[in-house]
């Protein structure tokens, strides 16, 4: 059996997300804005939840490179991008590095992180509702609706809320499990989601199935989040490393470990590879996803 070529696959897909999130930012917005927003986004960062936006498509209906999906790839890590620009803003993290460079408000000034922030935000919807014919308004819709409900107060916003109230004290296990299901997870889950949403008609038990392994991948991410803060340098990291101890926020790490905590996601990277076995779809198709839930549990930044 021939084995996946995970790099291969990625490599085009992010092509397409980066020349698509590079043409969707003007340069020339008013002043500099523009500027700000792509040093936002642009040239840094995995792409994990656009890759599995399209790998999600693709193993639902082939559908990874329709207009549909590429939009919901961008729009996704538009809006993760603005909530780093947010999260590393002195009123929240005040974190002065960020893929490998100085944060926005460090690099723009404060009042231009903010406002790239936010026009990062609407940008997004303004991805998932084309003015032409290209994305039905059915999908439109689903997508739209999946995006608000995952970073808003149901989702990001409300967990970074729960992180923040969260600092120097510490939390149960089931309490740190929902900060991080809302604040990390969410996202992550809706990647899933919106990439099935793309192809109409999934019938069960794609969608719950689905739905299991985004929320398996999303907390697994966490967790060696929290490892790699503690195990991984600056450099290697692109962000500050050991932040999280330093201002004594509840970790897995700190919870139970760090064994423990390595072990953990490498249950929940089993729960998700279940999770994918029990869509029932062929496994040619979920190749990339199964690569990309191991990239994420193996990485080391």
């Amino acid at each position: 059996m021939s084995v996946f070529d995970l790099k291969a696959w990625m490599q085009p897909h992010l092509d397409r997300v980066e020349q698509a999130l590079s043409q969707g930012i003007a340069a020339d917005s008013p002043a500099q804005l523009g500027q700000a927003m792509r040093y936002a986004v642009l040239d840094g960062g995995k792409r994990l939840r656009p890759l599995l936006v399209l790998a999600t498509a693709e193993a639902v209906g082939d559908e990874a490179r329709s207009a549909a999906a590429l939009r919901a790839a961008c729009a996704i890590e538009l809006i993760h991008a603005y909530s780093l620009v947010h999260d590393d803003m002195p009123c929240m993290d005040n974190d002065v590095l960020r893929r490998g460079k100085p944060t926005v408000h460090v690099q723009f000034g404060e009042a231009q992180a903010l406002l790239a922030g936010d026009a990062l935000q609407t940008l997004a919807f303004e991805f998932l509702t084309p003015q032409d014919a290209s994305v039905s308004t059915a999908v439109q819709a689903a997508c739209v609706g999946l995006l608000a409900r995952a970073s808003g107060y149901q989702g990001m916003a409300g967990g970074q809320a729960i992180d923040l109230a969260s600092v120097g004290q510490r939390l149960s296990e089931d309490q740190l499990r929902q900060m991080h299901r809302l604040k990390t997870g969410a996202l992550l889950l809706c990647s899933v989601q919106m990439g099935a949403a793309c192809v109409p008609g999934v019938l069960e038990p794609v969608p719950s199935a689905l739905k299991r392994f985004g929320e398996a991948l999303g907390l697994a991410f966490q967790v060696v989040d929290d490892v790699l803060d503690v195990t991984a340098d600056s450099a290697t990291l692109g962000k500050t490393a050991g932040k999280d101890e330093a201002a004594d926020k509840p970790t897995y790490v700190a919870l139970m470990g760090l064994d423990a905590a390595k072990a953990y996601a490498d249950s929940l990277a089993a729960q998700a590879m279940q999770a994918l076995a029990d869509t029932g779809l062929p496994e040619a198709r979920l190749a990339p996803l199964r690569a990309l839930t191991a990239m994420v549990v193996e990485r080391n930044n």
